[in-house]
């Protein structure tokens, strides 16, 4: 059935389920096994896509119950899972890419996972069907969510697509083409996206569950048919109660009394959640793929309070924590005997300069920019607050590439960070000679909430003295309100998390327009080589590029990274393997199919 165009161009069981391909995976759950897992925050949506759901306590849950067509390992790495389904480039330019489901997969109500799921995965995620309104103007503060006063007949899937900056799927404007099959649809950009495979990696939610709930059809294929056909026909009245459904309609409170809100296509499904207390994942029978689990059951445990997290490893209710790093778990941890993970994290902490805008004005100056940034102490901030924490830490030196891989190291080489590896006061108060200025002042904005912000801004701001300058205190408890403010403060500390493997993510945080970029910096170089990455497929191109806009960004003074932020996360050796974390979420969980409970 082709509907649109898209122009021109103890126990093992033993089990063995036949996918596509002639491929087959045999179920290696052990019956009766179970792990606890630590985490400081509950559970509350099934749909993590949403501004409101988008939450690492949902995400988790979310991943692990569900598949995809590709996954970020442990390195970090793309990892493709033919499984579950392939996905082809089928031209570069225009760039268009099929999409299809593999044979024998399906939801774990039992229902195939199809075109239907992906259409309705696009119309979520890309925004081409919504209808321009201001959606802040119908959330409650208080909880996040859209209020009673949300227009009844507005289609707007709040998946926080941006078509002002599409370097995501909102690049996909036209409808896709729906294979006569059912299983694949094809999707045209309206240019080349250098990230392609990053932006689409999932069926999403089950269409046949929200053609159910919001249309009001209880048959399977009748309500996949309804969904599909009110995205391909543009049915206004339709698409509304579906996009209103695809918002709200997974935000969950407690164990739902319809299990359809907890159908997924992965390899565990939700058994049981109370809110605020735990959520229990079981090995889901439907499940055909090749992330076949082991383990039966997983309960994740809500421990918001990091020490408590240290003593329930330690007393055996739960077996896997991840608690935030700090010397008070550190101590903790010595004093149990545990034994515990120190790594660095994906989050980094950096200091940005204000090149327009700023609240004093000196840092706009080249030369004065320059000579604070070789006053800040940035080996002794690492030695004095993270080493005690992680003891290898060491200063981050790239603002574009993560430590540790064979990219950052080469950039590190040639990019200008070493100016700035040790404090340089002469050189500083020589600069502020040469602009006329020996005495500016920098006021600093950073979470005075933070212990180890307020003592990095302590250390800048002892340094800078040396040579002159005066740090003065722009803190904040509503400092993310302020970022990018106009007149707000001259240099800000806070922490940057990467979310992906995103090569284009530099786009936002550093071209001249980006929505991340809060410092008001333009360089018609970078902007020119960002302008380049977006659209180049070639990875030797991207990393070249990519290692000039590094070197521009220390060139021009934007500010210097600091640091890693360490990253712990402990397990009970004698109670469950295969246990290790990414740098990018969901952390901990990245292999949750490869778990194994230890058996004495």
């Amino acid at each position: 059935m082709r509907v649109a165009s898209i122009g021109a161009v103890a126990v093992i069981v033993t089990a063995t389920l036949v996918l596509s391909g002639c491929t087959s995976y045999a179920s290696e759950v052990v019956e009766g096994t179970s792990v606890s897992v630590g985490w400081d925050h509950s559970f509350y949506s099934y749909n993590d896509a949403t501004s409101y759901g988008t939450d690492p306590a949902n995400s988790n849950i979310v991943y692990a119950t569900n598949s995809g067509f590709n996954y970020v390992n442990d390195v970090p790495e793309l990892v493709k899972d033919e499984s579950f389904g392939s996905y082809t480039k089928l031209s570069d330019d225009p760039l268009i890419v099929r999409y299809t489901i593999a044979d024998g997969v399906t939801w774990s109500d039992g229902a195939a996972v199809g075109a239907a799921d992906l259409l309705l995965n696009w119309a979520a995620l890309s925004g081409a069907l919504n209808d321009p309104i201001d959606k802040t103007k119908y959330i409650d503060p208080s909880t996040g969510k859209f209020t009673d006063a949300f227009p009844a007949d507005a289609v707007y899937f709040d998946s926080g697509a941006n078509q002002a900056h599409p370097n995501g799927l909102a690049l996909v404007s036209q409808l896709p083409i729906v294979s006569d099959d059912l299983k694949s649809i094809t999707m045209r950009f309206d240019s080349p996206l250098a990230d392609w495979e990053l932006v689409f990696r999932s069926a999403g939610l089950p269409a046949h569950v929200i053609g159910k709930h919001a249309l009001g059809i209880t048959d399977e294929q009748r309500a996949k048919d309804a969904v599909i056909a009110a995205i391909t026909t543009n049915d206004r009245a339709a698409l509304a109660k579906i996009s209103a459904f695809w918002n709200t309609g997974f935000n969950l409170d407690a164990m739902p009394s319809d299990p359809d809100l907890l159908v997924g296509d992965g390899p565990y499904v939700i058994s049981d959640f109370v809110a605020g207390e735990y959520v229990t994942l079981t090995a889901n029978p439907e499940y055909v793929g090749s992330r076949m689990p082991n383990i039966e059951t997983i309960v994740v445990r809500v421990i918001p309070d990091p020490l408590a997290a240290v003593q329930a490893l330690f007393n055996g209710s739960v077996q896997v924590i991840v608690p935030q790093a700090s010397t008070e778990v550190t101590a903790a941890f010595k004093a149990t005997g545990q034994q515990v993970v120190s790594t660095s994290g994906g989050t980094y902490e950096h200091l940005d300069l204000q090149f327009a805008e700023s609240k004093n004005g000196y840092v706009e100056d080249a030369r004065i920019r320059e000579a604070f940034l070789k006053t800040v102490p940035r080996a002794q901030i690492v030695t004095d607050l993270v080493t005690p924490v992680q003891k290898d830490a060491t200063t981050r030196d790239s603002h574009v590439f993560l430590p540790g891989t064979d990219n950052y190291t080469a950039s590190v080489a040639v990019n200008g960070s070493a100016d700035y590896a040790d404090v340089d006061i002469e050189g500083a108060k020589a600069l502020l000679a040469e602009a006329g200025v020996p005495n500016p002042v920098v006021c600093v904005l950073y979470d005075p909430t933070s212990p180890r912000r307020v003592a990095e801004f302590g250390l800048i701001q002892t340094s800078a003295a040396l040579a002159g300058i005066s740090v003065t205190d722009c803190s904040s408890a509503g400092w993310r309100d302020l970022l990018g403010a106009a007149g707000a403060y001259d240099a800000a500390l806070y922490g940057w998390q990467p979310s992906s493997l995103s090569v284009t993510a530099v786009i936002e945080a550093f071209s001249t327009n980006g929505r991340n970029n809060l410092s008001h910096y333009s360089n018609k170089d970078v902007d020119a080589l960002l302008a380049e990455l977006s659209t180049t497929f070639d990875p030797v191109r991207q990393v070249d590029i990519e290692t000039r806009v590094d070197a521009l960004l220390w060139a021009d003074g934007f500010g210097v990274p600091l640091f890693q932020y360490p990253s712990l996360y402990a397990f009970d050796k004698k109670a469950v393997s295969g246990i290790s974390s990414s740098v990018l979420n969901p952390t901990i969980f990245w292999n949750v199919w490869d778990w194994k409970a230890v058996t004495p």
